[in-house]
C-alpha cells in the first residue's frame, strides 16, 4: 500500500513509472501543464485531509468534497445484503471518474464495503480507494495477471462493480453514450451464478472533452489522451446533481445460448439506457 504523504499524487513519478527512461525527455513546461490539468495540489490536499479514511468512508468523503447531490431512484431494486448471494453491478460510465466514486459510495454503504471495482490502474495511486480495486492497465500493455485478477474478484465473497465499456462515454451527435460493452461481466456472471444489477448514471462531461476524445478515438488510438482530462472534468462537475437509477436484477440464467455473450452484453447495455 502506498504511503500517504502531502504529495501522494506526483505527475513526475507517474510518468517515470509509465515511461521509464523516456520520461526524462518530456519538456518541463508540459509537465507543469499536466500538474495543473490533473489538479495535483488540490487532489493532494484532499488526500492528505482524508488520509485516515479507507474504502467506503473515503468514497463518501469524496462525494462530500465534490458536493455531489445524488438522487437515487429504484433503491428497492438493490438486493438484500443478507440474502447470501453475490451480484455483478454494471453501469454506464458518463463521467469517467466521479460516477464510479458515487456508485461505490452507494453500493459500499448498502453492502458494508463488500464489493470490488475493476478500475484503471492509475487509480491505485489513491490510497483510500486502492483496497476496493482490482487494477486494469489502461496506459500500457495489458497485464498478464489481469485474467487472474478478474477470476479472483469473482471467486471472492465480494460483489463486483463494473463499467463494461472500459472507457468514459463518448458523444456522437447529440447523444452521450458508452462505446461497446465488453462481455466479461456476462461470462463471469454465468460462471459464478451471479445475477446482474443494471444501473444508469445520469451526467455528462464538457463539450471540450467530447471533441478531444472523439479526435483521439479516430486519430490516436493507441494512447487514451482524453483520460488525462478526467480530473479536470471532475472539478467542473463539482456541486452538480446526478440521478442514479437502479434496475431490477437480471437472473444469470437469462443469458442463454440464444445470443452470444457479446450480444447479451449489448442487450444489458440497452436495458441500462432504458432505465
Amino acid at each position: 500500500m502506498q504511503t500517504i504523504t502531502q504529495k501522494t499524487v506526483d505527475v513526475e513519478d507517474i510518468l517515470r513509472e509509465k515511461m521509464g527512461s523516456k520520461a526524462k525527455w518530456i519538456p518541463r513546461p508540459l509537465i507543469s501543464w499536466l500538474k495543473r490539468l490533473v489538479h495535483q495540489d488540490e487532489v493532494n490536499q484532499f488526500l492528505w485531509d482524508s488520509r485516515e479514511l479507507k474504502g467506503t468512508p473515503w468514497l463518501e468523503a469524496c462525494v462530500e468534497y465534490l458536493k455531489m447531490d445524488l438522487q437515487l431512484q429504484g433503491r428497492e431494486n438493490l438486493p438484500d445484503p443478507n440474502d447470501g448471494r453475490l451480484y455483478t453491478f454494471v453501469s454506464n460510465h458518463p463521467l469517467g471518474g466521479i460516477d464510479g466514486v458515487a456508485l461505490g459510495s452507494i453500493i459500499g454503504r448498502h453492502y458494508d464495503s463488500r464489493f470490488r471495482y475493476l478500475v484503471n490502474d492509475i487509480l491505485m495511486n489513491l490510497p483510500g480507494l486502492a483496497p476496493l480495486c482490482i487494477p486494469i492497465n489502461k496506459t500500457g500493455s495489458q497485464s498478464r495477471a489481469f485474467p487472474a485478477m478478474v477470476e479472483a474478484g469473482f471467486q471472492s465473497q465480494n460483489h463486483m462493480l463494473m463499467f463494461p465499456a472500459g472507457l468514459c462515454s463518448r458523444k456522437r451527435g447529440d447523444e452521450v453514450r458508452d462505446l461497446e460493452w465488453k462481455k466479461t461481466f456476462i461470462s463471469k456472471s454465468i460462471e459464478y451464478q451471479r445475477d446482474v444489477v443494471p444501473i444508469h448514471f445520469g451526467g455528462q462531461n464538457s463539450e471540450r472533452f467530447y471533441k478531444l476524445s472523439n479526435f483521439c478515438d479516430k486519430h490516436i488510438k493507441k494512447v487514451n489522451i482524453a483520460m488525462l482530462f478526467l480530473v479536470d472534468e471532475m472539478y467542473k462537475n463539482v456541486g452538480k446533481t446526478f440521478t442514479v437509477t437502479i434496475g431490477k436484477p437480471i437472473p444469470w440464467q437469462t443469458f442463454d445460448r440464444q445470443r452470444s455473450h457479446a450480444q447479451w452484453a449489448q442487450w444489458v447495455k440497452d436495458r441500462v439506457y432504458e432505465l
